[in-house]
C-alpha cells in the first residue's frame, strides 16, 4: 500500500476529521472511502482491522481510529 487509507461513514465527525486528515497529509497521499456510499468496502475495511469510522489505515498497516464516529456495525445497519 502506498497511500494511506481514509475510512469514513459521512457523518459530521467523519467529515470533519476528512477536511484535518486531507490537509495534514495532502490528498494526494490518501484514498478517502465513504462506507456509506461503497458498503461492499466493509469487508476490506474490517480485514485490515478497523473497526469503527472515522479511520486512517497508514502504508505499513496501522489503523489510527479518529475520534469515535460510528462502529462498522452501525454502518453495516445503514
Amino acid at each position: 500500500m502506498n497511500k494511506s487509507i481514509f475510512y469514513h461513514a459521512g457523518c459530521p465527525v467523519c467529515v470533519s476529521a476528512e477536511k484535518d486528515i486531507l490537509t495534514l497529509i495532502g490528498q494526494e497521499n490518501v484514498e478517502v472511502i465513504n462506507l456509506g456510499e461503497h458498503q461492499g468496502k466493509i469487508i476490506e475495511a474490517e480485514n485490515v482491522g478497523v473497526t469503527s469510522v472515522p479511520a486512517l489505515v497508514t502504508p505499513n498497516g496501522n489503523v489510527l481510529h479518529i475520534n469515535f464516529g460510528a462502529s462498522l456495525d452501525d454502518v453495516k445497519r445503514a
